[in-house]
């Protein structure tokens, strides 16, 4: 048996595939199919099954593409009410790949319809686990996703009290041997403690997983639904693009105009991806600055909305077909107008540069934008009087922001800050907006 992991660093998404005997069976895919093609021919494998672990809420899962290119046929909870073709998989199902089984598993809290997959080798014994987003390395997924999106809805109460019996009753009582393969790794934005390493046991989750330590319900319930990451704009729609099954991607991609524009819409939103840099050396007017970097997918999904077309820009070809291909894993490629490496001969508009000296010295004469996230605000702001508006929410709060003092964003290391500020240059002119960037850093200490 083969147990092979991809791992995606951008979306910290994990998915896997196994092989035995020829046949290859897939577990939550990610938006390109090519590399899950490219392992079963370099093991010269056919592709017979993917499994759904849920409707995931951070990627699109090439699922369907699979199934209609290859004939595999997708297995998924029939909580899922899926609208794609597919077999049901849920408690006890098995699907047997050669002499191995993989064996559903119902494990209702991160959402209604989750699954997990326990592996059971030749001889009978059980080895490894898929948890999808059920249990991860140091955390478990968080509940509170699914109060307005998918086939079924819940209250996260009630799928935190799921998740504590899904672990207690079902993959607690495990052998402390077998594997745990979660679909996500540290950054991911379903949970809010995962570890670093991208595998574990049972056996040591039971010792170290914060939230399978000995507690009541009650208990559980209270630390599992407090201090969640914020949910980004575009979770719900993967939600439910997953529940139908998304289009090729490839040809989706083929479908973004490359078209170079000098004039631009009005009030059509203009994400320039170059480093912060080069954007503020000269960018289009009203353009916003998200970085191409670790995390461009999640700020791009929490920044812009499912149904809002924009522009997409870079500094070259290359890297402007990179960040297209990003933008295709969250499912925004469709609301791409047009994409087009940056117009020089109308990119003159610059950036302010932040004078720190006269910043530390007169704090006063400036209004200050804490634009971290709740939970690090929370544990102390840098600055007593400064307004707190973390990035996702800044587009709609800009009316809160005073105009008769120069404006200065941070952040906690420069990514959000450079996004933050552009966000509010492009829409008050009247002071001058400024990016506290790296330099936020000294004040962390």
């Amino acid at each position: 048996m083969i147990i092979h992991q991809f791992y995606d660093m951008g979306l910290a998404h994990a998915s896997y595939a196994v092989i035995r005997n020829g046949s290859m069976v897939v577990i939550d895919p990610a938006r390109d199919p090519q590399p899950y093609y490219d392992f079963a021919t370099l093991h010269e494998a056919q592709i017979t099954g993917v499994i759904e672990t849920h409707p995931h809420a951070d990627f699109v899962s090439s699922h369907l593409e699979i199934h209609q290119k290859t004939g595999a046929t997708i297995y998924v909870s029939k909580l899922v009410d899926a609208e794609y073709p597919h077999e049901t998989f849920d408690d006890g199902d098995v699907i047997s790949l050669s002499d191995i089984k993989l064996i559903a598993i119902n494990t209702p809290g991160h959402s209604p319809d989750s699954i997990c997959i326990l592996v059971e080798d030749e001889n009978g014994k059980q080895t490894d686990i898929f948890t999808g987003d059920t249990l991860f390395v140091g955390d478990v997924g968080r509940p509170d996703l699914r109060e307005n999106a998918g086939n079924i809805t819940a209250l996260k109460k009630d799928l935190a009290r799921q998740m504590y019996h899904s672990t207690r009753d079902k993959l607690m009582k495990l052998p402390h041997h077998v594997t745990v393969y979660p679909a996500h790794g540290p950054g991911s934005l379903c949970g809010k403690n995962i570890s670093p390493d991208l595998s574990s046991t049972i056996g040591r989750e039971l010792r170290e997983n914060y939230a399978l330590q000995l507690m009541d319900e009650m208990h559980f319930v209270q630390l599992l639904t407090t201090d969640q990451p914020f949910i980004p704009r575009y979770f719900g729609y993967d939600v439910e693009l997953n529940k139908k099954g998304a289009d090729s991607v490839e040809e989706n991609i083929l479908a973004v105009p490359r078209i170079d524009h000098r004039v631009f819409k009005n009030d059509v939103l203009i994400v320039d991806t170059r480093p912060s840099a080069q954007f503020k050396k000269g960018h289009v007017a009203g353009a916003i600055n998200l970085q191409d970097g670790g995390r461009f997918e999640t700020w791009l999904g929490s920044v812009i909305n499912p149904d809002e077309p924009f522009y997409l820009m870079a500094g070259d070809a290359e890297k402007l077909e990179v960040v297209i291909r990003k933008t295709a894993k969250i499912g925004y490629e469709k609301n791409i107008i047009s994409a087009q490496v940056v117009p020089h001969e109308v990119a003159t508009v610059t950036t302010p540069v932040f004078d720190l000296a006269h910043f530390e010295a007169n704090p006063d004469k400036y209004t200050i934008i804490d634009a971290r996230n709740w939970g690090e605000i929370n544990e102390g702001k840098l600055f007593e009087h400064a307004l707190t508006i973390p990035l996702p929410e800044l587009r709609e709060r800009l009316n809160e922001i005073p105009t008769n003092k120069p404006i200065v964003v941070h952040c906690a290391a420069g990514y959000r800050s450079a996004a933050g500020s552009s966000i509010i240059a492009a829409k008050i002119t009247a002071v001058p907006v400024y990016d506290m960037g790296e330099v936020v850093t000294k004040y962390l200490n």
